[in-house]
């Protein structure tokens, strides 16, 4: 190629988890740095997704087993399993395309909004349907997969802590898990990512209720923005792993098994958001005046730019070490 390109890490945006973009890699003979072309298009398609967990024996919330057509669809599917339910994009994630509704008075808006805001973020307003877990913890499992067959987890993080379903704060690991919770959730992460044959790095996330019971909600196929602080808490380097996976080495080979894993403290990472609290947390705009952040940060951020609705979503992931830091650092 002109640029002499041989390999392209995707980071945890835009084109990462697009399929047709790592199949535009591989047939270039550029190396793409991430699951295979079809591992990510299975795993972007939500309901495909949920089949697999199905076949792999992993638990999933009750919910329709393909995108629906109408509205009669989702009144059909809350007549067998009651109130609330929820709308879900079947093409993608991030809080956009999800809407909560609780009466059959508010499915038709509520499908019609979910519609239009996933063919919006995704191109595609595909929904389905799913039975709505009240206040359950959101944890997520990383995984990290080879050429091989091998598959390990990092651990788990709690990500519980959402505004609009989008996630603010995420915790690693999962302060006051059940040790037996914490097993069949890396066991059945492990699992589904055998299955479909993963290799790279993901993220396996799954819905607890208050029971304790798990659900298996979606697979991120690429790293996430949170990875950072599963990197402090296991001292691995998943960039670097990326790489050497996407390379052909194996995971043995980078000194990467299951039993060399441990977890060594805890971090959290606080995604600081252009919000105004005094009106329900809603996007704001304005420019920043100063910035400086003295903690391991991912950041979109200079100062003086103007920030506007399109680039209003956030500005910094910070991450700090245990908790009696996190607000000095977010000052």
């Amino acid at each position: 190629m002109e640029n002499e390109v041989d390999a392209v890490h995707p980071g945890y945006g835009f084109l990462s988890e697009r399929a047709d973009f790592a199949q535009a890699c591989t047939d270039a003979g550029v190396r793409f740095i991430g699951p295979t072309p079809e591992v990510v298009r299975k795993m972007g398609d939500k309901v495909e997704a949920r089949a697999i967990a199905i076949s792999a024996g992993v638990p999933v919330v009750p919910g329709t087993d393909s995108p629906i057509t109408c509205v009669t669809e989702a009144k059909e599917f809350s007549n067998k399993y009651g109130f609330p339910i929820i709308f879900k994009a079947a093409y993608g994630g991030g809080g956009r395309g999800m809407r909560v509704v609780r009466s059959y008075e508010e499915l038709e808006e509520n499908y019609t909004r979910a519609y239009s805001e996933a063919l919006s973020a995704f191109g595609n307003g595909a929904l389905f349907v799913e039975k709505f877990i009240e206040k359950p913890r959101h944890i997520e499992v990383q995984i990290l997969g080879d050429k091989h067959g091998n598959v390990i987890h990092l651990y788990e993080r709690d990500c519980s802590i959402q505004r609009r379903h989008q996630k603010v704060v995420e915790i690693a690991p999962a302060a006051q898990l059940n040790p037996q919770l914490r097993d069949r959730l890396t066991h059945d992460s492990v699992k589904l990512a055998k299955q479909v044959g993963y290799e790279n790095a993901g993220t396996v996330e799954f819905l607890v209720d208050k029971n304790g019971k798990h659900y298996f909600i979606e697979v991120n196929s690429r790293l996430q923005v949170e990875h950072t602080v599963t990197e402090e808490i296991t001292d691995v380097d998943l960039v670097h792993a990326q790489i050497h996976v996407a390379e052909g080495k194996s995971l043995p080979e980078l000194g990467l098994k299951q039993e060399n894993i441990r977890i060594n403290g805890c971090a959290i990472q606080c995604r600081v958001t252009t919000e105004d609290p005094a009106r329900g947390f809603q996007p704001d705009t304005g420019r920043i005046e100063a910035s400086y952040i003295r903690a391991r940060a991912i950041s979109g951020c200079r100062t003086l730019p103007d920030i506007t609705l399109a680039n209003v979503r956030f500005i910094h992931r910070c991450k700090a070490f245990f908790f009696k830091n996190t607000s000095h650092h977010l000052r």
